[in-house]
């Protein structure tokens, strides 16, 4: 019987690419089993590269979910997508995710980005759930003939339907090679990072129009309170205008509250404690136009 030691191992990292609101945090989070990267109905929920680690006895997978690639007028949103196509440069392997319910013209463009980086890439097809199959083989047989996928997998992340498919796929793909994390660890996402990410998740899933992407969460303080048994967190909504203010907080302080009670409901469900979440709201006038506060709020530098 060999030993761990002796036991050959493979790992690599690979992107999960695509436009906004295809499925890739979904399906980075059902590929994992736990959730590392918030999830919203709303197009650009992700703002920056966030790995989820995926290890099993003999291989570790680390997923890089980036910002969707799109036509970014804004200087924040060119950032997003500089993050996006930056993270292609340094993987082993691409997956391109598609959503087959909603195909447009702009997926050439992707498509030039994968020819020109040149490395392995597996079409994902996602939301199959949700047309016909007979809608489906015409969109896999022109796929199959404008480029040489390394596979052509149809998904539905959201149902978990066909991703194991989709890391036998991977495994096939990765360089022999040690493990780069922990066997336990299931993302690189500090602590404050993913407490800010799941506030700011809670926003867009509660605020509407331009309100959310206005948004950035800070957290200033992360204490234990081992007298009371919990986990004591303070944390900022900055909103770039006075105005957004009192949507934020809402009449009688009602929409923090519901942001505040569901952020702190699943922070309790995936830290396994109890938790105090004290939230303020601060204005911080066009925050989004000053690469400053920026990479201080919406986009770390230091986890890129």
């Amino acid at each position: 019987m060999e030993s761990q030691i002796d036991k050959k191992t493979k790992s690599g990292f690979v992107a999960i690419i695509g436009f906004p609101n295809v499925g890739k945090s979904t399906l980075l989070n059902n590929l994992l089993g736990i959730k590392v990267s918030i999830i919203s109905p709303k197009p650009q929920t992700t703002r920056f590269n966030i790995k989820g680690i995926l290890t099993k006895n003999n291989y570790q997978i680390i997923f890089v979910d980036t910002p969707g690639i799109h036509e970014a007028k804004s200087f924040f949103n060119q950032l997003m997508v500089k993050e996006a196509l930056n993270a292609l440069k340094e993987v082993d392997i691409i997956l391109w995710v598609i959503d087959v319910t909603h195909r447009i013209p702009e997926e050439e463009k992707i498509l030039e980005i994968i020819k020109e980086v040149n490395k392995p890439t597996i079409l994902i097809l996602n939301k199959i759930d949700l047309i016909k199959k007979s809608e489906l083989l015409p969109i896999i047989d022109y796929f199959s003939k404008i480029y040489k996928f390394c596979a052509i997998i149809p998904v539905s992340a959201l149902k978990n339907d066909g991703l194991d498919l989709v890391v036998n796929e991977i495994v096939k793909l990765l360089p022999d090679g040690p493990f780069y994390y922990e066997a336990e660890r299931i993302t690189d996402l500090p602590l404050n990072l993913l407490i800010s990410e799941i506030i700011r998740e809670k926003v867009f899933l509660l605020t509407y129009q331009e309100i959310p992407y206005s948004t950035a969460v800070k957290v200033e303080e992360i204490r234990e309170e081992p007298e009371k048994n919990l986990l004591y967190i303070q944390a900022t909504i900055f909103i770039e205008r006075d105005s957004q203010k009192g949507i934020i907080i809402g009449k009688g302080g009602g929409m923090l509250k519901k942001i505040g009670t569901l952020a702190r409901k699943e922070l309790e469900y995936l830290l396994g404690k109890k938790i105090y979440l004290d939230l303020w709201v601060k204005t911080l006038k066009d925050w989004r136009e000053k690469e400053v506060h920026i990479r201080k709020l919406a986009i770390p530098s230091d986890i890129l």
